[in-house]
């Protein structure tokens, strides 16, 4: 573990004060991109984790875990590292941002294909200089799956964000990586979605209460099996457990 980082049941997390301070473990000061694999860490992957060694695994192997869940950051606050809590739908976002900047190549990869489409539309839309060289939707058939790899490769891209969900899109990146180590990952869940307008977010005075778990869950009542997994995150927390 990097004296940077904090443990929150036996996942390493590093600390950021901002999302300005997240996005230079990304670019660097003059722009230029750093190889590796983001990753963002909730309660309900810190359980996971626990409970599956593969999802484990996968997460350890990632090169930038922040605090994407504001009970994570609650546990390192306990712990005596303050962070600032970075949503992961915000730090793709910007990402993208900087990549129109410096005309760094992306590949998008999940969701379905109307949101995929959507979603490369907008971000022309938004980013006109930025250079998406690809894309493919989450339903792809297994035996399509070297295609991809290969597709992505030729294209030469230096950022691949794949939107399918934990721990799918942990594994494809897993894949991903050892064919095309020089590029950046990052699994992005439900990004898509949010950026096209698809799914909600929670409201911006939800989020300052810290209660944006609290909005999907009403918002998605069939969440509530996944959710077993904060209050499970939340007596560990507090009995000191985590």
């Amino acid at each position: 573990m990097s004296a940077l980082e904090v443990c929150v049941g036996g996942i390493n997390v590093r600390p950021f004060s901002s999302m300005d301070d997240a996005l230079s473990a990304v670019f660097d000061a003059k722009g230029r991109l750093t190889p590796g694999f983001a990753v963002a860490v909730n309660p309900e992957k810190v359980i996971l984790s626990q409970e599956n060694a593969q999802v484990r695994k996968h997460l350890e192997s990632a090169t930038v875990r922040f605090a994407d869940g504001i009970g994570v950051v609650f546990a390192m606050r306990a712990k005596g590292t303050p962070s600032s809590r970075i949503a992961g739908c915000e730090l793709w976002e910007h990402v993208m941002e900087r990549a129109a900047a410096h005309r760094t190549p992306v590949f998008l990869i999940g969701a379905k294909p109307e949101t995929l489409a959507e979603t490369r539309e907008r971000l022309v839309a938004v980013h006109p200089t930025l250079q998406i060289v690809g894309s493919q939707d989450g339903y792809f058939k297994p035996e399509e799956k070297q295609r991809l790899i290969d597709e992505i490769v030729a294209s030469g891209a230096k950022i691949v964000t794949v939107a399918m969900g934990s721990p799918r899109q942990e594994e494809l990146i897993a894949e991903l990586r050892k064919a095309h180590p020089d590029a950046f990952y990052m699994g992005v869940g439900g990004t898509y979605d949010v950026f096209v307008g698809r799914v909600r977010r929670a409201p911006p005075l939800a989020r300052r209460m810290k209660m944006e778990w609290l909005f999907r869950l009403l918002n998605e009542p069939a969440r509530i099996w996944r959710q077993r997994r904060l209050v499970t995150f939340a007596v560990r927390l507090l009995t000191g457990r985590l």
